[in-house]
């Protein structure tokens, strides 16, 4: 049995791949609150969560053209900073995200069939787990089907609201309004929207040619999430303003009613669960990639590791991290996750940039030391900033995982016979 994956991504479809993580239900669900933390600075808050995430993204890219293997940032984190740093990264990401595509999956359910969520997210998990053991171009595919609808159906939003008499009156009072913490938390909240782009360095084993395909595929992505998001965010706060922004459980919708677009309703509705399908797609791919990578270090179980000889995907991973996620949509309501999502995403790519500052030091040939250090800086410094502005609820919790997470580590290490094999990782 082959332990190595296919390359068969290029440039279009590795972007598709950011973008399907990106542009999904984060559009649909996040203006609300981060509407509610900044009021009319919700625009600074979205820039500034971009500029983060551009941060990260390059640290990404630079760091994914060096170690074009499935695990993104578990990689980075043990091959430059340690076998600890890497595992911790993994277990954030694995953690976080399993949270995060049990969300998406129930939103795919309230939208689809409301009072009847939890069956629709099972089956909607059970559908897109099958499409994925069939290999990674049937899923870039999809993406492809899913980006389209999405961006269809956001541009006719835009239109419709920017076009409508209702356009100016929800007009935004002067930023100056706004706190600089209800900012950060807005930007915070808004930030595991923009976290799609490291779907591409994820899933670095799949792609052909890395060298040149993910520094091209990452700042793309994220530059159309990024248009594409302002937009949108400009066009909802014309009608609804950021009063009523951040009171609206379903934004989108409510901006397109006072537009006087009620026959749109139902469209931005499909819209939101076909966006929600194309985030939980993304998401269990990037979760079985990295515990994929996990299971080769022995972090996980061993079989987890297997590569099918036909489709060449990590079946046995996709399998369980589908199984995980169907039991906890089937049981628990995670849509208000996503403070706790977006702190776990945050530290994931503090340990990036950390791992990306060492190139630094000469580990990548040809390298600017300079630019590589100051990219890695501002995208350390803006994540541990938007991770300790979340709201209290979110920190704690977030930071109790990373916790057991480093026990667990520690209690393995403690075994005999582990210690001298991880600190070989």
């Amino acid at each position: 049995m082959t332990q190595e994956l296919r390359r068969t991504l290029g440039v279009f479809d590795a972007v598709v791949v950011g973008l399907g993580a990106m542009v999904g239900a984060g559009i649909f669900v996040a203006l609300g609150p981060a509407a509610r933390a900044a009021g009319s600075g919700l625009p600074l808050g979205l820039g500034l969560a971009a500029a983060v995430a551009y941060c990260n993204a390059m640290s990404s890219a630079r760091l994914a053209v060096l170690y074009p293997a499935s695990g993104g940032t578990y990689i980075y984190g043990r091959e430059r900073l340690g076998a600890f740093w890497g595992y911790l990264a993994g277990w954030a990401f694995v953690v976080g995200k399993t949270a995060s595509c049990a969300a998406m999956a129930l939103t795919v359910g309230a939208y689809v069939w409301p009072g009847r969520e939890h069956a629709v997210a099972v089956a909607a998990v059970v559908a897109l787990t099958a499409v994925n053991y069939r290999g990674v171009q049937k899923s870039a595919w999809l993406s492809r089907v899913v980006v389209a609808v999405v961006l269809v159906i956001l541009s006719v939003v835009v239109v419709v609201c920017l076009g409508s008499d209702a356009a100016g009156a929800g007009r935004p009072a002067p930023v100056a309004d706004a706190s600089a913490g209800g900012v950060l938390q807005a930007a915070g909240l808004l930030f595991f929207a923009f976290a799609g782009y490291a779907r591409i360095a994820t899933l670095g084993e799949e792609v052909r040619d890395p060298v040149r395909t993910i520094p091209r595929a990452v700042p793309l992505a994220l530059g159309i999430a990024l248009v594409v998001y302002a937009a949108v965010a400009v066009a909802v706060l014309s009608v609804l303003g950021a009063g009523e922004l951040g009171r609206a459980s379903a934004p989108l919708t409510e901006a397109v009613r006072a537009a006087g677009a009620s026959w749109l309703v139902p469209v931005v509705r499909a819209g939101a669960a076909v966006a929600a399908l194309g985030s939980l797609l993304a998401l269990i791919l990037g979760v079985s990639r990295t515990t994929l990578a996990m299971a080769r270090d022995g972090h996980l179980p061993g079989g987890l590791s297997a590569v099918h000889t036909r489709f060449h995907v990590p079946h046995r991973a996709e399998l369980a991290v589908g199984a995980v996620v169907a039991v906890v949509a089937a049981t628990t309501d995670l849509r208000g996750a996503i403070g706790f999502s977006s702190f776990g995403v945050l530290a994931y790519y503090a340990i990036a940039n950390a791992s990306a500052w060492t190139l630094g030091t000469g580990g990548a040939p040809g390298d600017r030391a300079v630019g590589t250090r100051v990219v890695a800086a501002g995208g350390l410094v803006g994540c541990v900033a938007l991770a300790c502005a979340l709201p209290l609820a979110s920190v704690v919790s977030g930071a109790g995982v990373l916790a057991l997470g480093a026990l667990i580590h520690a209690a393995r290490r403690s075994r005999p016979g582990r210690g001298t094999q991880a600190a070989g990782m």
